[in-house]
């Protein structure tokens, strides 16, 4: 049964909510910025990022199809976001980082909880049924996701929220880390750990969180009976 379709439809709806969720806060705390700019739709072409909605998680899929691994990365056009707002400007962005990870967090919470209304799937274990198979890689999309983007290297999400716990003047110089951001998440999370592999040194701190993390959060899912995964 080829899973790479119910894969990529789940790694792209998980970035799609985690972004509407962003706008959906700012909104709530007092910027219509995303609204007017029709971004608070669920309409995937609102929000696609050629490179990062399509290309990364699609290649990423399906190197892994053949190589096994649950590693998914990508990210959407940004929700644009004017702090400036805000009652609070550096809070404010604060909240809205967190906006996307608790969206994450509760879908993959809420997708677990919904199994209880599916029937049991074949030795109800992946890949048991189409509806499971989904669900699998939803929740895996949406806790991946979600703990990836706590990292606190702006401009991921948990970079903005160290950014509104620091005081002023580290909050200030840490955001200036947001420039070079991307840069360091791709040296730190791929290509130090690959060279540092062929040099036979087993060093990934980044990896070991996230499969950590994901053991931890995975357990805390209300799985039914029957609807058992493994990661």
């Amino acid at each position: 049964m080829s899973t790479f379709l119910p894969q990529l439809i789940a790694v792209i709806a998980a970035i799609i909510l985690h972004e509407v969720a962003h706008g959906w806060c700012a909104l709530a705390l007092g910027d219509d910025t995303a609204k007017r700019l029709g971004r608070l739709t669920l309409n995937p072409i609102a929000h696609v990022d050629r490179v990062g909605t399509l290309i990364v998680p699609g290649v990423l899929l399906l190197i892994q199809s053949f190589t096994g691994g649950h590693f998914l990365f990508g990210w959407a056009k940004p929700v644009p976001v004017a702090a400036w707002r805000f009652k609070d400007p550096r809070r404010g962005m604060m909240v809205v980082a967190a906006a996307g990870p608790a969206m994450n967090f509760a879908l993959a919470w809420l997708t677990a909880l919904a199994l209880h209304l599916v029937p049991e799937g074949d030795g109800g274990e992946w890949p048991g049924g189409l509806i499971e198979t989904f669900a699998f890689f939803f929740i895996l999309s949406n806790l991946v996701l979600g703990l990836f983007n706590l990292l606190p290297i702006p401009p991921l999400d948990g970079g903005r929220i160290v950014v509104g716990l620091l005081p002023e003047r580290l909050a200030m110089a840490w955001a200036r880390v947001e420039r070079a951001g991307i840069v360091i998440v791709l040296l730190v999370v791929f290509l130090l750990p690959m060279a540092l592999r062929d040099l036979g040194i087993p060093f990934d701190p980044v990896m070991g969180y996230l499969q950590a993390a994901l053991q931890w959060a995975w357990r805390l899912l209300p799985f039914p009976e029957g609807h058992s995964f493994d990661v």
